[in-house]
């Protein structure tokens, strides 16, 4: 059984991305959520406890992840949970690991722009069957982003 979960928070740490010996691209991050509430009492929206977790994202997700997503965002990652204890020379503790399936921009609290990436076609090479082939970059890479649309000018979408 695998167990899902899907969190929002702030990236803490600068997104560290690797590819390993055999190819492998890994971005993790360390994610900081905390949920606030409004206390009646004190009419005011009050912190709860942070929770922490290290997200993983690996492959294509890996590597969009290290260009997307800096330390100070928000973000909504869903994946695969698990729990793994550890213990050093002179700690020992609890580690929430998530295993992304999706990382995304927090829109609640700004705007993003996304970028679709050209996937590459398979060919048969040296490497193998369905090894991926060499992708020139269309148009869409090559452009700058669109200039922000200041709110009052915005079009009423007809739906």
């Amino acid at each position: 059984m695998t167990d899902t979960i899907t969190v929002t928070g702030l990236v803490a740490t600068e997104p560290r991305h690797i590819t390993t010996q055999n190819g492998l691209t890994i971005t993790s991050f360390r994610l900081a959520s905390n949920q606030r509430r409004f206390d009646r009492s004190q009419n005011a929206w009050i912190d709860g406890d942070t929770n922490w977790y290290t997200v993983t994202a690996f492959r294509q997700l890996g590597m969009h992840v290290a260009s997307s997503v800096r330390k100070g965002e928000r973000v909504v990652v869903a994946g695969r949970v698990r729990q793994r204890d550890w213990q050093s020379d002179t700690n020992k503790g609890t580690t929430i690991e998530i295993d992304a399936d999706t990382v995304g921009h927090d829109l609640t609290f700004g705007r993003s722009t996304f970028t679709r990436t050209v996937k590459a076609a398979s060919t048969t090479s040296a490497e193998g069957e369905g090894a991926p082939a060499a992708v020139q970059p269309t148009g869409a890479e090559t452009q700058s982003a669109p200039e922000p649309v200041a709110a009052e000018t915005e079009a009423v979408a007809p739906f």
